[in-house]
């Protein structure tokens, strides 16, 4: 962990010291190595070197790696984070002024924080609808409005879209995560009538509603934005419940060898100049100072009004009980 970059150098002086972060690949890692990393790097004299992968994956690392971190920051969802904390993987993150200007959601404990919020709504297609004369949804509950039979496909349980499904529409039928049988209830007998299919990942999703199989599912507000933007009729839908949070975290790990370097990059994610990028790149800024042009708002969560709408989850209780809650939705909804 955060071994020197290229060993001792001739004179007997240490190199410039290296952290190593582990975090999403893709569109995720091309922005953190293009937009975030480098302004770190020449303002604190540190190599950072990034290791990709999904949350899972990292969770894995940590649990494996345990004896001895090689990784300096984690970043993970929501979910996976709560376990990294619970197991003992992440270190408190220290005192700083930033800290003063972040949403109260956001913050996690006093070990972990989330840089960016995603939201998770239901998108429905404005032209089919008004073709179809259907009624516009205003609760997590209306998925199972029978008005909608063969208009709708969503993502399973196992996802963490699908979970998001099920617990708001738990909530609106007067559950909740400690009380999810009203959820599976409104799936089995109002929803499962109403799907086409149980898409295997979103962009498939994206897939159904662009070719017009499908006039409504359950997806993060911010795709729906940039397909709306690519020309395709969508609104996500407000519901009363709130949409759900889906907040992307990061934490010090345990035993860093360059402890004030991990602290200095949390604050760093979290500076109005990167949540500005983040806001870019489709997530929502927890920095209240974070300024954002109008057009750069758009379909995200911004201010303490719109923050404080969101349905935030209760993901102790969810990782307790989300292996049991696949295996029922397996055997009960999508079969």
């Amino acid at each position: 962990m955060a071994l020197s970059a290229t060993g001792w150098m001739a004179s007997g002086a240490l190199a410039q010291d290296t952290m190593y972060i582990a975090g999403y690949g893709g569109s995720f890692e091309r922005l953190m190595r293009d937009s975030v990393i480098p302004s770190f790097e020449k303002a604190n004299s540190v190599k950072i070197e990034y290791v990709a992968g999904q949350s899972t994956a990292t969770l894995a690392k940590l649990q494996a790696q345990r004896s001895k971190q090689e990784i300096d920051i984690a970043i993970v969802d929501d979910g996976p984070m709560y376990q990294a904390v619970q197991f003992g993987f992440c270190a408190p993150i220290q005192k700083a002024p930033v800290l003063d200007d972040i949403y109260p959601i956001a913050k996690l404990a006093d070990q972990a924080i989330a840089f960016g919020i995603g939201v998770t709504a239901p998108v429905y297609n404005t032209k089919i609808f008004k073709e179809k004369g259907l009624p516009v949804p205003t609760s997590w509950g209306d998925l199972g409005n029978s008005a909608y039979k063969g208009q709708l496909a969503l993502l399973g349980a196992a996802s963490t879209t699908g979970l998001h499904g099920l617990i708001m529409v738990a909530r609106a039928k007067g559950g909740g995560e400690a009380n999810i049988a009203p959820g599976f209830k409104a799936f089995k007998d109002e929803i499962r009538p109403n799907i086409v299919t149980f898409a295997p990942s979103a962009p498939k999703l994206e897939e159904l509603l662009q070719s017009g199989e499908i006039a409504m599912t359950v997806v993060a507000r911010s795709r729906a934005v940039a397909l709306k933007k690519e020309g395709l009729p969508l609104q996500a839908v407000e519901p009363e419940e709130g949409a759900a949070a889906l907040m992307v975290t990061m934490c010090p790990v345990v035993d860093s060898d360059v402890p004030a370097q991990a602290q200095e990059f949390i604050q760093h994610m979290l500076s109005p100049e990167i949540q500005k990028v983040f806001a870019k790149a489709g997530y929502g800024p927890v920095n209240r100072k974070t300024e954002l042009t109008e057009q750069e708002k758009e379909g995200l969560a911004v201010g303490d009004e719109a923050v404080g709408k969101l349905a935030k989850i209760d993901w102790p209780v969810v990782n307790q009980n989300r292996a049991a809650w696949t295996q029922r939705w397996n055997r009960e909804v999508e079969r």
